[in-house]
């Protein structure tokens, strides 16, 4: 297979301005990139703080997309209690496994290759507590899949394209896979033009007869991972397409009306999805800015730096703390002594009269 003469190849061709914009916006991105590599600002605690608080995020987004109804609350409650929940709405099955394979990904990325093996793994996984969907996890499809656009109530509002027939769908997905080895071995483009055109493929191809949107996103960020980008973790980019969900429609249905055709155009879902990576890239950089208080805190000091921080003055005594939050007097010191050693708090007097108040 000559891949460079390939339609996957040649459509990444790009015009100048089209390529002059996306080029732009890889280099911001990869500056945050070069960045989160260099710097340790970040502890590894709010690294992990981080990642748990993004693989509610990104599955309560993803899910929704899709039409599922859980809030951030509840798939956070469902993170929390899966072992011992009995998983009993749809809703919450799918949510569950997006949970499950997400936080696989984030952990073992550098053990899961880009090939059809792994993608099919992945769906099965994903699929895996879903009672509607046991008859055809990690298989590809076996009838006609629209690509279809629907409202917050899962009702279909639209029509974006109609993807690979079942037929073709195995010799397509194993050229999409055998082309992107090929393109990432050669260097063929940047790793963000390659890793944006594959999903392209991926959802044009729509190889699965349900779970094909969460698929790609959790390929998305396997992908992202493997090339280095380690913000990944703690930016979530499947909360970037919910908030422009209808966008996502148009430039999947703008860059379909010439898949496959002499004249392949790309260009509407790059600019989609590079203004995604960079929206990524930019909250990262936030974090990388921002005072981390909150982010160093357990659960109980921060709920009393909260507390703290409602107070007109921000000034308070250990007793006021223990009232207002119920914790144990040991406790509450404990807290007040970290938030100290944290140059947070001032202490103010001595003894009985001894007063703390916040670094402001």
């Amino acid at each position: 297979m000559d891949w460079l003469e390939h339609r996957l190849s040649c459509r990444l061709a790009l015009p100048a301005e089209a390529s002059e914009r996306v080029y732009a916006a890889i280099a911001e991105i990869d500056a945050v990139k070069n960045s989160w590599r260099l710097t340790n600002r970040l502890m590894p605690q709010m690294i992990e703080r981080l990642m748990q608080s993004v693989l509610v995020t990104s599955t309560g987004a993803s899910n929704r997309i899709e039409g599922n109804k859980l809030t951030d609350e509840e798939v956070q409650s469902l993170y929390k209690n899966m072992r011992i929940r009995k998983l009993k709405s749809r809703d919450e099955q799918e949510v569950a496994g997006y949970l499950e394979i997400l936080q696989s990904v984030f952990e073992n990325y550098a053990n899961m290759p880009v090939r059809e093996s792994t993608i099919l793994q992945l769906h099965r996984d994903m699929l895996s507590h879903s009672d509607k969907d046991q008859g055809h996890l990690g298989q590809y499809k076996f009838g006609a899949n629209r690509v279809e656009a629907k409202d917050p109530d899962g009702n279909v509002i639209g029509i974006i394209f109609d993807p690979t027939p079942p037929y073709l769908t195995p010799l397509e997905m194993r050229e999409l896979c055998e082309w992107y080895a090929w393109a990432v071995a050669e260097k063929f483009k940047h790793p963000l033009i390659l890793t944006a055109n594959f999903i392209f493929e991926y959802l044009a191809i729509h190889p699965f007869q349900d779970g094909n949107g969460r698929t790609s996103r959790v390929l998305t960020n396997l992908m992202l991972l493997q090339h280095g980008y380690a913000f990944t973790t703690v930016a979530s980019h499947e909360k970037i397409i919910e908030d422009a969900k209808a966008d996502y429609y148009l430039a999947l249905n703008r860059t379909q009306r010439t898949w496959k055709t002499e004249a392949e155009d790309i260009t509407p879902w790059l600019s989609f999805i590079f203004e995604v990576f960079r929206g990524q890239a930019a909250k990262a950089l936030q974090l990388l800015e921002a005072d981390q208080t909150e982010l160093l805190l357990s659960e109980k000091q921060l709920a009393l730096w909260q507390w703290a921080n409602t107070l007109p003055d921000g000034l308070f005594s250990p007793r006021m703390a223990v009232e207002a939050t119920g914790f144990p007097v040991r406790t509450v010191e404990a807290i007040i002594k970290k938030l100290s050693d944290m140059n947070k708090l001032e202490r103010l007097g001595e003894g009985r009269g001894t007063r703390y108040r916040l670094v402001r």
